[in-house]
């Protein structure tokens, strides 16, 4: 089946997160220039903000997108809009980041390249200078070696990437990126000439997408495996992966799990992506790092369904894990596997839907205590020091499937792996690119995609003096975004690898900035009780943005991180 989008077709095209934009006829596309024309695809898409910085390179596009429907959200560094964006994609089903060429879109390899490892869908759109500017080459600002030396490193990092500079052309490449960011679940890169943006071109070439499709045979053979094995195993379980979250199958995993009545785990890149208080969950599957009932209860399994898992080193506790291939079905968006059985053209969402259709029966086990039950009442200690275990056990008693939890790398990210998520899809982090300082622009991006949710950051000091001063942007557009940053003076999962004073940082008064930033509340907390007072306080406040400074020892780590560093330091060590 041939789709054919965008140029030679009139527009006004609605999107759900996780399907195609579908072609409804409406304004003609042929009187619009080739901004126009992006603008109104973007929308497509489900896009309502673009984050960014403007530049003289991209003026005359900036002009244009605040003159539009799109809501553009300046941010104050260029790195801090592409996580804002990367994180809105990953809520929105897909993002948009607009900077201009050079010191602009260079800045962003960072945010981009964790966009591309950990499969967000953002659109990365870079000004550029001028064609008609290039003549004789000369040396202007910004520009770095050759003209396309910058469209060269978004080619590496990026699932597609289009200079935009022929206007016959300009439609089919718009709509070929879209589509790409779509599909793949992955960054793209559209570079935008400031002479070609408000070109209307006088001839369209359409874009045409074969759209892909399953193999009845080699699927209906997958099935027929794939039931035979569950049908023989003792021991059966499901870990989810977080393709489940970008292609929109969260539902479809929950049900083969009830379908069949087999156990279901996550990943921690894929946390949320199954309620944690389902009957059926048993929490995270990380290897030696995770808890070691859910640990043995996996490796235990002689099937193991594996659904949408990218598998890294940190998902697997730095290849802790003992997952046998022999005794696994591998099912992802690339590929599926049984045993050592390859089936090619089988897609993921085909596979799961025919599998639950099939109505598998797995054998009965007895579970694991879930993450809730596992760890029994919380009971405040009003005057005890805080730390952050019992900090995560105090946040957890306000969690519920209204909020979205955020966190960045480090003891934020493995104390957090500890909380129980009630609902899906409310948990964001880096986990496996694990860039430092994503988590308050991810804030930001965040609660701009979901105003109607209430979103609670957990940043250490040291990623939060990379990128916090995000924080303005938060302040200036009123938004009540909690953000705890856990504050031990310096780099603390790395004072576990390799103490050196090249691990302390100076200490902010972190609890002053809304003073500084014109807006917002601030606290300071050395005790459970003042910790229970702020955040209750925090998460009540919807006026603006809440800041708790939470003072933690310099030895203090969650559970995660004590397990994690056991078989980090090793590695370190060699």
């Amino acid at each position: 089946m041939a789709i054919v989008l965008g140029a030679s077709l009139d527009n006004g095209l609605a999107v759900m997160s996780h399907q195609r934009p579908a072609v409804a006829r409406s304004e003609s596309v042929t009187s619009l220039s080739i901004g126009q024309y992006l603008i109104r695809r973007l929308s497509d898409y489900g896009i309502r903000h673009v984050f960014g910085l403007p530049g003289d390179y991209v003026l005359s596009f900036y002009s244009m997108l605040e003159h539009s429907p799109l809501d553009l959200v300046n941010c104050t560094r260029e790195d801090c809009a592409g996580f804002a964006a990367d994180a809105y994609a990953r809520v929105n089903g897909m993002g948009a980041v607009c900077v201009t060429y050079g010191v602009g879109a260079l800045s962003l390899a960072n945010s981009i390249a964790g966009a591309y490892a950990e499969k967000s869908p953002v659109v990365l759109i870079s000004g550029a200078p001028g064609l008609g500017e290039r003549v004789n080459d000369p040396l202007l600002h910004h520009r770095v070696r050759e003209w396309r030396t910058q469209l060269d490193v978004f080619e590496k990092i990026c699932a597609a990437s289009r200079e935009i500079n022929d206007p016959a052309t300009a439609f089919r490449d718009i709509d070929f990126l879209l589509d790409t960011a779509h599909r793949q679940k992955r960054p793209v890169y559209i570079e935008l000439p400031r002479d070609i943006v408000g070109v209307v071109p006088d001839q369209i070439r359409p874009y045409v997408h074969a759209e892909p499709q399953s193999d009845p045979d080699a699927l209906a053979e997958a099935v027929k495996e794939a039931m035979t094995r569950i049908g023989a195993a003792k021991k059966p379980v499901i870990i989810a992966g977080i393709e489940l979250h970008r292609y929109g199958l969260q539902a479809d995993a929950v049900q083969l799990a009830e379908v069949s009545r087999i156990p279901i785990a996550a990943t921690m890149l894929a946390k949320s992506v199954v309620s944690e208080v389902h009957p059926l969950s048993i929490g995270l599957y990380e290897g030696a790092m995770g808890r070691r009932d859910v640990t043995e209860f996996v490796e235990e399994s002689d099937c193991v369904i594996l659904l949408g898992t990218i598998l890294t080193d940190i998902d697997l506790g730095i290849f802790t894990a003992k997952l046998d291939a022999g005794n696994s079905i591998f099912a992802a968006s690339d590929r599926l596997r049984i045993s050592h059985h390859h089936f090619d053209n089988v897609m993921l969402a085909d596979f799961i839907r025919a599998l639950v259709a099939a109505k598998p029966h797995g054998a009965q086990r007895q579970l694991p205590p879930g993450p809730a039950a596992a760890r029994g009442p919380y009971v405040l200690q009003p005057d005890t020091p805080i730390t952050t275990r019992r900090l995560v056990r105090r946040l957890d008693e306000s969690l519920d499937d209204r909020t979205i939890v955020i966190a960045d790398v480090g003891d934020a990210l493995f104390a957090s792996s500890e909380l129980v998520i009630r609902g899906q899809t409310e948990f964001i982090a880096p986990a496996y690119y694990t860039s430092m300082g994503f988590a308050v622009p991810a804030a930001l991006g965040a609660q701009m995609a979901r105003p109607d949710l209430k979103v609670v950051t957990l940043v250490g000091d040291g990623a939060f003096q990379m990128t916090g001063m995000e924080l303005s942007t938060i302040v200036k557009r009123g938004l009540p975004v909690t953000v705890i940053v856990l504050d031990n003076k310096g780099y603390g999962t790395e004072r576990l690898l390799l103490e050196g004073s090249f691990n302390d940082i100076n200490p902010w008064q972190y609890q002053l900035l809304p003073q500084v930033l014109g807006g917002g509340t601030g606290w300071e907390v050395r005790t459970e009780g003042e910790f229970d007072v702020a955040l209750t306080r925090a998460l009540a406040d919807t006026t603006g943005m809440s800041i708790i400074r939470v003072h933690i020892g310099l030895d203090d780590r969650s559970t995660t991180l004590d397990r994690l560093a056991a078989g980090l330091a090793k590695k370190v060590a060699r």
